[in-house]
């Protein structure tokens, strides 16, 4: 009998892009009569509608991928856009099948994985809350004596009767989460689909997690939210580029993680895990002094400029575009967000090429490592965006000159306040009595 909850043997998944089945009948009957055989297709991939294969490049999601989840442990999946992750939770959830490899999953499993999964959209909450407990096995009076608990959490009681296929992404999501953490699956596996949600309901979905790793079920954890991987989970599994690389505690992984994604030159023109159209693109981030100097680092309370060197389509003309930075902590924590329409500047047309400055007259950040994310939206949508894209390391200066230099142990901003005193007639406040 396997003792683990989750065992991944060797998982590979492939693609073929620019088709959804490259392999013919003849190909699929090959195909599963070498899985009978306990054979390993992949062996024999290159015999298998090789026609096709030259016409259609592969790609591999996952390749070579194993380790295992004892019961009731709490385990974060971490890595880049395009890492694997989400595909190894399908392969998990039986949603699609390895190419090679196996996995074994001891124990009922709940998932939420991104929305519109495992929802009949003609259905309503009520009845979908209903079919969902059966699928995990569960008998109608288990999921009734839970239901008015589940619609309670969702916090969509009047909608409860109403088809999914009406309901917004944020809707749905809640009552998707409601039932996966409710109906007491043995097993979690959750996606980064809690995006979704607002903040308190995020706030709340992390807190019902930890409720459900408290009660001893095993939980594996999608996340690009560091400080979530770092609080729920007690191992970390990092993915690149579909294979698994580093396995440990939560610190060490999450900072070997941020560390490797934090690219600390600063160009950008070969970072595939980008986001958004295109028509413009930061090709480098540079850090800048104030007479425009190019530096490796920064000192607290330092006056510098961040740069976003561009170039852009010639399609691309319009006027309104919005420029941000955010910078977070080496946790993945915001520090500060900010952008060209919280000061109402315009930069009009675009050159062809350029840069957008961020200039700070004295950086407020206290000793240590950090990361710059950029983006770049025009009318709500997406141009160009990449997480983490540049490390940006600042060191101890005297932020208040006044000879006291900050540590690192004072935070994460530093404050330009002051300090006064004054004497009053007792000692319970201004309208206090003696």
């Amino acid at each position: 009998m396997n003792s683990q909850a989750i065992s991944v043997r060797n998982i590979s998944k492939m693609y073929h892009l620019g088709t959804i089945n490259r392999r013919t009948l003849a190909d699929e009957i090959r195909y599963g009569w070498l899985k009978l055989r306990g054979k390993d297709p992949v062996a024999h991939m290159g015999k298998i509608g090789a026609k096709a294969k030259d016409r259609n490049p592969e790609f591999w999601a996952l390749r070579d991928v194993s380790f295992d989840v004892q019961p009731g442990e709490v385990v974060g999946v971490i890595g880049r856009n395009g890492a694997g992750k989400s595909t190894l939770l399908k392969i998990l959830t039986r949603i699609t099948e390895p190419t090679a490899g196996e996995a074994v999953i001891n124990g009922r499993v709940g998932s939420l994985l991104e929305v519109g999964t495992g929802f009949h959209p003609e259905l309503t909450g009520r009845e979908n809350v209903y079919m969902n407990g059966t699928i995990l096995g569960m008998k109608k009076r288990e999921i009734a004596a839970k239901f008015e608990e589940i619609v309670a959490f969702s916090e969509i009681e009047k909608f409860i009767d109403t088809p999914v296929k009406r309901y917004s992404s944020g809707m749905y999501v809640r009552l998707a989460f409601a039932v996966a953490a409710h109906l007491e699956p043995e097993i979690l596996l959750v996606d980064e689909v809690l995006a979704v949600g607002d903040v308190s309901f995020q706030k709340k979905c992390l807190g019902k997690m930890e409720d459900v790793a408290k009660q001893g079920r095993t939980v594996l954890f999608v996340s690009h939210n560091m400080a979530a991987v770092q609080n729920l989970c007690q191992r970390v599994i990092l993915l690149q580029n579909g294979r698994l690389v580093a396995v440990g505690s939560q610190l060490e992984i999450i900072s070997a993680y941020l560390g490797a994604v934090g690219d600390k030159s600063g160009q950008l023109r070969n970072r595939a895990d980008r986001t958004g159209t295109g028509e413009v693109r930061v090709c480098e981030i540079e850090l800048v002094d104030r007479d425009g100097r190019t530096i490796e680092s920064a000192i607290c309370g330092q006056e510098v400029g961040i740069r976003l060197y561009f170039s852009r389509l010639d399609t691309a003309l319009w006027s309104r575009l919005c420029a941000s930075i955010m910078v977070k902590t080496q946790f993945d924590v915001p520090v500060f967000l900010h952008h060209n329409r919280l000061t109402r500047q315009e930069f009009g047309v675009l050159p062809k090429h350029g840069y957008f400055e961020l200039r700070i007259g004295r950086l407020p950040l206290s000793p240590g490592k950090y990361s710059i994310t950029y983006g770049l939206i025009n009318d709500g949508k997406c141009i160009d965006k990449i997480e983490n894209a540049m490390e940006l390391a600042i060191n101890r200066g005297d932020y208040y000159g006044s000879g006291e230099v900050p540590p690192e142990t004072h935070g994460v901003c530093l404050v330009d306040g002051s300090w006064k005193m004054e004497s009053t007639s007792n000692s319970f406040g201004r309208n206090g009595e003696t």
